[in-house]
């Protein structure tokens, strides 16, 4: 059975980092590109960043471009999500997906002062 838990949200400052986790179980985890979504309330789910099944390419959303960095370790089956300089507006629950397929449950990011 295929498990994806993400860890490492909470409530931070403005101008504050997170390193979110997002481990993986039951699936050939480097066969998969793995993305990180976010959803807040009231607004759509987004694309955050993802990486190829290798980690030799990355893409991020504009809204994150210079401020987070997607990297993986294939051999923990891990994702992560270093989040630096982080905003009021990134506040929402933040999902890990392995290429769509497999979802976490998800973890909260919350900003504020």
């Amino acid at each position: 059975q295929v498990h994806l838990e993400e860890s490492g949200g909470g409530l931070v400052q403005p101008g504050g980092s997170l390193r979110l986790s997002c481990a993986a179980s039951g699936l050939i985890f480097d066969t998969y590109h793995m993305k990180w979504y976010r959803q807040a309330p009231g607004k759509e789910r987004e694309m955050v960043a993802r990486i190829s099944n290798d980690g030799h390419w990355t893409n991020y959303a504009d809204s994150v471009k210079g401020r987070f960095t997607i990297s993986r370790e294939n051999g923990l089956n891990t994702v992560y999500l270093q989040m630096n300089n982080l905003k009021p507006e990134d506040t929402a629950m933040y999902y890990c997906t392995a290429d769509g397929f497999y979802w976490g449950q998800g973890t909260q990011v919350t900003v504020s002062s």
